[in-house]
């Protein structure tokens, strides 16, 4: 007669997530994820089949805070950047999750992801999330994505409107995400990155007041930079040959002033052998009257 085993975990079941709640939140199906656990080949969906952006103008500003803010943190291993990339806070449960358009996890490694799965990522959540809004978005799915966002652990969370050029920003305090008062000239506690509102829009700064740019703008400054530099090497180049043209008059003056100096010489020399001559002829001269002199007396 056979005996029932009873079910052994690998892991045990965390289900702290079903306490501190409010009546507003949407809970997991605890039977699904109790099913998910039993299942091993529970498959963590990588895509949506969504595009990342509705629009270029969303677009634009998603890659822009992405790239920037992974130049910004290059040297630092520990700080992991992604935009449109599934985030699953909760194993064996392959329901609950979003995609932010842009999320910065510290503490995490850099390096590529089909999904962020929180318990492979020593159960850190990411700690900053930016969500770029375009006219598909409802107010009923923003406040989902917040409530999400407060739940699993989100320290700062950011909500740009660029229709209305509208920025608004939560911060955790007490285990809740506050609302800032004026998001204009804040800065981000984490990033240290400054959001600056205008009519052109959103800006961004770093702590150093450099500007957030696009790939467009960095190409073309780099483009700019490059021709300045490429520039400042021609008339380098130009100098450095007016410098050799004078070098190779001043070479060519010495040479001749050189030349004229042997010349002189040879001519001293001859003038000195002649002036020998001369005194020479003198002597003998001098010497024939004498001689003449002499014989006349005889």
């Amino acid at each position: 007669m056979s005996t029932l085993q009873p079910i052994s975990f690998n892991k045990p079941l965390n289900l702290n997530f079903f306490f501190n709640a409010d009546e507003n939140r949407k809970w997991p199906d605890v039977f699904s994820i109790l099913k998910n656990k039993l299942n091993p080949e529970i498959i963590y969906p990588e895509s949506d089949g969504k595009p990342m952006a509705d629009n270029t103008k969303q677009y634009k500003i998603i890659v822009t805070i992405k790239e920037n803010l992974e130049h910004l943190f290059a040297e630092r291993d520990d700080v992991f950047i992604a935009a449109d990339l599934f985030w699953y806070p909760v194993q064996y449960d392959n329901k609950t999750k979003y995609a932010p358009d842009v999320m910065v996890a510290f503490g995490r490694p850099k390096g590529d992801r089909g999904s962020y799965l929180q318990w492979e990522e020593d159960n850190i959540a990411p700690q900053v999330v930016f969500e770029i809004l375009s006219p598909g978005n409802t107010s009923g799915e923003m406040i989902k994505k917040f409530r999400f966002y407060e739940r699993f652990g989100v320290q700062e969370y950011y909500e740009y409107d660029p229709d209305n050029i509208k920025l608004k920003g939560w911060v955790r305090k007490s285990n809740r995400l506050k609302h800032i008062e004026n998001t204009n000239n804040w800065i981000s506690p984490m990033l240290n990155v400054k959001f600056e509102l205008s009519e052109n829009g959103l800006t961004f700064y770093d702590s150093r007041g450099e500007k957030f740019t696009s790939f467009t703008e960095e190409k073309t400054r780099a483009n700019h930079e490059k021709q300045r530099a490429d520039n400042e090497k021609q008339r380098a180049d130009n100098e450095k040959q007016r410098a050799d043209n004078e070098k190779q008059r001043a070479d060519n003056e010495k040479q001749r002033a050189d030349e004229l100096e042997r010349m002189l010489n040879l001519e001293k020399q001859r003038v000195d052998k002649l002036e020998l001559k001369i005194d020479t002829f003198e002597k003998k001269m001098a010497q024939l009257m004498n001689y003449l002199e002499n014989s006349e007396k005889l």
